[in-house]
């Protein structure tokens, strides 16, 4: 199992949100940064969970494939913390088990670009929702990131 760069990271206050993750040494390009840990539960357990609840335009939920979901919620570590961006310097990867063991996928955060000492990391989050991407729904998953490219929302046309 390759390596992560856990050790050159950090989190600290982001001026995108909230909480983010920050390099505290630089990172190289396609270098591993951290494995996005969480508690692995079916899609049925998190539609359960936390189906009934409001959309707050907020989740620590990661698609790791069509069976099972990430919860970062709990069992999580610095990973959670990474923010989205229109113009990311990151990108999660899943690493498929080899013996198709769905419950095994892994999910990487790997650089997309050199990353210097004191840059945010960020990552596209990918979020596409099944209803109508409406305005109010575009509006509650604003983006922040302040990218000349940003988009507004972290909303992902579907295809």
């Amino acid at each position: 199992m390759p390596k992560t760069s856990r050790h050159k990271i950090q989190r600290r206050q982001s001026a995108i949100h909230g909480n983010g993750v920050f390099a505290i040494e630089d990172i190289a390009k396609g270098e591993r940064i951290v494995r996005y840990k969480g508690r692995l539960r079916t899609h049925d357990e998190v539609d359960a969970e936390y189906g009934g609840e409001d959309e707050t335009g907020h989740t620590f939920l990661f698609t790791l494939n069509d069976e099972y979901v990430i919860d970062g919620n709990f069992d999580s570590n610095v990973a959670r913390w990474i923010n989205h961006s229109c113009d990311p310097n990151c990108e999660s990867l899943v690493e498929e088990d080899a013996k198709d063991r769905r419950e095994r996928d892994k999910v990487y955060v790997e650089a997309l670009r050199d990353i210097k000492a004191g840059e945010e990391l960020t990552y596209n989050y990918g979020i596409v929702l099944a209803e109508r991407h409406t305005p109010t729904l575009k509006k509650l998953w604003g983006c922040r990131c302040g990218a000349a490219n940003c988009t507004g929302t972290m909303l992902q046309k579907k295809r």
